[in-house]
């Protein structure tokens, strides 16, 4: 993301995109669920996935594309399994009232899975891992996404670049959490380099030939390689299955797009599992070995032009530190869509985020 500099106090950004929702007939509940999913990605880092996400999302509820004021139902359910259905509502709403369930049920029975399907685009899957550690729980989440990433061996796109996060407590140390796409990069990141003019890693992607591209353009036009070759095709669609065919929902082209789709709803499917620790041991314990493993890591001998060795979750948690201090940086075209979309609604970003 382009760091102009200019940083934002998060509580201020936060009470904007409440209001812009609202204002867009999401109800005040629902619209702080969504920001909160949305600053906290900022707050980490993840800034494809904050708040440059909101004006699309409004967008889509303003066009009957996501039904704002949805909140899913349970479908089927026993004492650890539920089947949610997300009535198309606002991904991060269908995101935290799943797992909200999920977690319930691990509290009192150990374990438990809950699917849900027609959703939205839910955000960062970390977060709702996350929402595990507070528990004394191990969190996993994962979904699925329009088709990005072609098949290893395909040229065409057809899986999503289908994300999977895991959050571990530890003791004294940040928790273990882990947070990848299956694709070697976000579709994010190519698109900033063809906005840049610059090249692009032929391990990225390929043009729509299926052959391996250096040429960022011709990527957007081709198709995202799955991370570790056939292992991250393999692993993509074991996601897809747990996120679209165990939840009944479309499974990759058959997921409608997020940007672009004037017409049809995403139908996106999430996957959630949560399980108690101090049902396999002591919490304490657990969380004792947890921090010894993360320092004996992090003292291995380094490689060649490496300075220091981190645990996934740790340069997240580094820029929350700093950003929960110094203020989130947006970059002047996001300010810009920020206004817009303030402005369209009757909110002055302006007012919101002045000093």
């Amino acid at each position: 993301m382009e760091d102009t500099g200019k940083r934002f106090n998060p509580e201020k950004l936060a009470a904007f995109c409440i209001d812009v929702q609202e204002k867009a007939g999401v109800p005040r509940e629902y619209a702080e669920m969504v920001t909160d999913n949305l600053i906290m990605a900022n707050l980490r880092g993840v800034d494809t996935h904050g708040v440059t996400r909101l004006p699309i999302y409004v967008e889509r509820v303003q066009a009957g594309l996501i039904n704002g004021k949805a909140a899913g139902t349970i479908v089927m359910e026993n004492a650890t399994t539920a089947a949610y259905d997300g009535q198309n509502g606002l991904g991060q709403v269908v995101g935290t009232k799943a797992m909200q369930l999920c977690l319930d049920k691990a509290e009192r029975e150990g374990v438990a899975i809950v699917t849900a399907n027609n959703s939205n685009h839910f955000g960062t899957a970390s977060y709702y891992a996350m929402k595990a550690l507070d528990r004394d729980m191990i969190g996993m989440c994962v979904t699925n996404s329009p088709s990005l990433m072609a098949p290893w061996g395909g040229k065409k796109v057809f899986l999503g670049t289908n994300p999977i996060a895991f959050a571990v407590p530890a003791g004294e140390e940040k928790p273990f959490v882990l947070d990848l796409a299956t694709s070697v990069v976000a579709r994010g990141a190519v698109i900033l380099a063809s906005k840049k003019g610059d090249p692009i890693p032929p391990t990225w992607a390929m043009n729509k030939e299926g052959e391996p591209t250096t040429d960022a353009k011709e990527a957007l036009s081709g198709a995202l390689l799955p991370l570790g070759g056939h292992k991250g095709f393999g692993l993509a669609m074991v996601i897809e299955v747990l996120s679209a065919v165990l939840a009944a929902g479309p499974f990759g082209p058959h997921v409608g797009e997020l940007y672009n789709n004037p017409n049809t709803p995403q139908a996106c499917s999430h996957f959630f599992m949560a399980f108690r620790i101090d049902r396999f041991r002591p919490v304490a314990d657990f969380k004792a070995e947890m921090d010894q493993m993360i320092r004996e890591v992090r003292t291995e001998p380094l490689a060649k032009g490496f300075s220091k060795i981190m645990v996934a979750g740790e340069p997240e948690a580094n820029t929350e530190a700093d950003r929960k201090a110094n203020g989130v940086p947006l970059s002047d075209a996001v300010v810009s869509d920020l206004t817009k979309l303030g402005d369209s609604v009757g909110v002055s970003f302006a007012d919101y985020v002045k000093s």
